[in-house]
């Protein structure tokens, strides 16, 4: 009888995915917002509060749209995919960035995850710091109880994965 790897990732079921090239995605700002729309709309159908969900879900998105049209990486296609498991969406984004923006977005990740991701949170909303090119990010995590991660594809590509558990929100 095989064993079950008590490490192994559940596994989340493909809703959609869409794909273009970075270059059309990047050439309208108004893309993050169509597509985020379109996506969220086209999700949650299923859930308790379709229109709550669909709001979240979609600003959720939008932010994480707008990381990757900072990136600015005219070369390659940009992947969407979303997953579900259970009361968990998943938003996997795949793009290609520069070694820096890699980089930055190693640290970026890693930083919003911190124990003190709150106080900068709120540090950074009341104003007492300038806000930092992570806020988005820091936003996910501390409003949507969002779990984000970084994996590489390979030298010039990389995939954000951001776990959002808005499924069991109640009205």
């Amino acid at each position: 009888m095989p064993t079950k790897d008590a490490n192994a990732e559940p596994s989340f079921r493909t809703m959609i995915q869409v794909d273009m090239e970075i270059a059309s995605f990047l050439s309208n700002w108004a893309h993050c917002d169509y597509i985020s729309s379109y996506l969220a709309r086209t999700i949650s159908h299923n859930r308790p509060d379709s229109v709550l969900f669909s709001n979240l879900f979609s600003s959720a998105l939008n932010e994480l749209l707008e990381v990757t049209f900072r990136t600015r990486h005219s070369g390659g296609a940009l992947e969407c995919r979303l997953s579900r498991l259970g009361e968990t969406d998943r938003i996997e984004l795949t793009f290609a960035c520069s070694r820096e923006e890699h980089t930055f977005l190693e640290a970026a990740i890693a930083r919003v995850q911190g124990a003190d991701r709150q106080a900068r949170y709120l540090s950074s909303l009341s104003g007492d710091v300038a806000p930092s090119r992570d806020m988005m990010l820091l936003e996910l995590t501390v409003n949507y109880n969002a779990t984000l991660r970084l994996e590489e594809v390979d030298g010039d590509t990389v995939t954000i994965v951001v776990d959002l558990p808005l499924g069991g929100l109640a009205n």
